[in-house]
């Protein structure tokens, strides 16, 4: 064990990022966790304010972690107690920013509305990204490449670069999630550059816009595909990040 973590954690210099994504994601849950139970009323917490009862929501001081964290990652390096400390700095900020990211996104207060689940789908893909590039940078099956293929530069770079376009192309037709995963799978980056583009589209309003029959099949195939998973996608995002208000006009949770 003491080997792998040294062969694969320390010495590559993921250590780091590994803290990050630690502080990160248990910033992420203790916030939830803290933020319904103040919408419960339950518990010694409340909302934070300030002069003239202004509420100052958890991204500001996030904003200030995150500054402090990422500068001082740049100025210490990644080696040592400090990068480390720094670290876990940034990550702790960066968990209460994207808590709130519908907020940012919307300048409004959308904690506990539908647009706030927004920020539960942005921590919850900015984990799975970070750690897929903890995993390792290249895309599986590049990274186990023999000493012979591994002399041949060009495989590595030409396999990289079509994966990332495949990626691309999986991006513009409007499966974020897919191009996202795409980046370091590559399989998953081709199943989502061939298959239809989703409604409104870049690729479905640029290349679908004169061909009917396709923009029928993609309609319909989004249609099928979100009556199938998109109930149980927000079930899981509700018992995450909990379950926003039945309308706008109620969303006066604390946070």
């Amino acid at each position: 064990m003491g080997h792998w973590w040294w062969r694969n954690v320390v010495e590559p210099g993921k250590l780091p990022l590994l803290l990050a994504l630690g502080a990160f994601v248990l910033t992420f849950v203790i916030t939830r966790v803290i933020t319904r139970m103040i919408r419960a009323g339950k518990g010694p917490f409340g909302n934070v304010t300030g002069a003239g009862g202004l509420h100052i929501h958890h991204v500001v001081p996030g904003v200030v972690l995150t500054v402090i964290g990422g500068f001082g990652a740049v100025a210490g390096g990644r080696n040592g107690f400090g990068g480390g400390l720094f670290a876990v700095v940034f990550g702790i900020g960066a968990g209460l920013v994207l808590d709130e990211f519908a907020l940012i996104l919307h300048l409004h207060d959308v904690y506990w509305t539908e647009e706030g689940r927004q920020s539960v789908e942005a921590v919850v893909l900015t984990a799975a990204l970070v750690g897929l590039v903890l995993v390792g940078f290249a895309p599986f099956g590049v990274n186990d490449l023999s000493r012979d293929e591994l002399q041949d530069r060009g495989t590595v770079i030409s396999t990289v670069a079509g994966n990332f376009v495949l990626s691309l192309v999986a991006l513009t037709k409007g499966k974020l999630r897919t191009a996202i995963f795409g980046v370091i799978v590559p399989l998953v980056a081709l199943v989502g550059a061939v298959r239809l583009a989703r409604p409104g589209s870049y690729w479905a309003r640029r290349f679908y816009r004169h061909r009917a029959r396709a923009r029928a099949r993609s309609l319909l195939r989004a249609y099928r595909h979100d009556r199938r998973w998109l109930r149980t996608g927000l079930a899981v995002q509700d018992w995450i990040g909990g379950k926003p208000d039945p309308t706008p006009s109620s969303a006066t949770g604390g946070r």
